[in-house]
């Protein structure tokens, strides 16, 4: 018979309905990214947050080769706000993780001239890099405990919705690529 163990990380892996610190991680990983990338889309879409709001971030668009700018434009602004708010919510996460990944594969896309990191072109790919890790991330590991998927019937996770969060995420970020090189 083993002794009872106060070690956190046993503490951690205990089953049940019991958050965790891996829970508590979960949260604030959602809470940072869906919260900033909702923000991204408030700029582009209305201003909030000093951001350009709709007309500047269409025309800007329309300057990346993205034509017509109102139209994809106001494609990234609700893609960024509905991704981050459901990430942030921990909300239908597998959905939230491809809208947030198939975002940012178009604005590595815009950004890659510039390379990883910037430079006198402008900025580089890394943040959009950065936010799509965290999509696919969340949609392999789930929201955890504190959200609300949490219990849920329609909670989903694991390596099957996180592949599948990738390949509907590759899948519409080729599609718009392709629009965009095509109108």
């Amino acid at each position: 018979m083993t002794a009872p163990t106060t070690d956190s990380t046993a503490l951690d892996r205990r089953p049940g309905g019991d958050v965790t610190g891996v829970d508590i991680g979960l949260l604030l990983f959602r809470l940072f990214f869906g919260g900033l990338l909702f923000a991204h889309g408030a700029q582009k879409l209305f201003g909030w947050f000093n951001g350009p709001g709709m007309d500047a971030t269409n025309a800007s668009f329309d300057q990346m080769g993205y034509n017509p700018g109102k139209f994809f434009g106001t494609l990234a602004g609700l893609s960024e706000l509905v991704g981050g708010g459901l990430l942030f919510l921990g909300l239908l996460t597998p959905l939230a993780g491809a809208i947030v990944l198939g975002t940012m594969l178009n604005a590595i896309n815009a950004t890659w001239h510039s390379g990883l990191f910037g430079g006198m072109q402008g900025p580089g790919y890394e943040m959009a890099l950065l936010f799509g890790v965290v999509g696919a991330a969340i949609a392999f590991t789930g929201p955890g405990r504190i959200s609300l998927d949490a219990g849920r019937p329609w909670q989903r996770q694991g390596l099957v919705w996180g592949a599948a969060a990738v390949v509907l995420a590759v899948v519409a970020g080729v599609v718009t690529l392709i629009l965009k090189w095509s109108l």
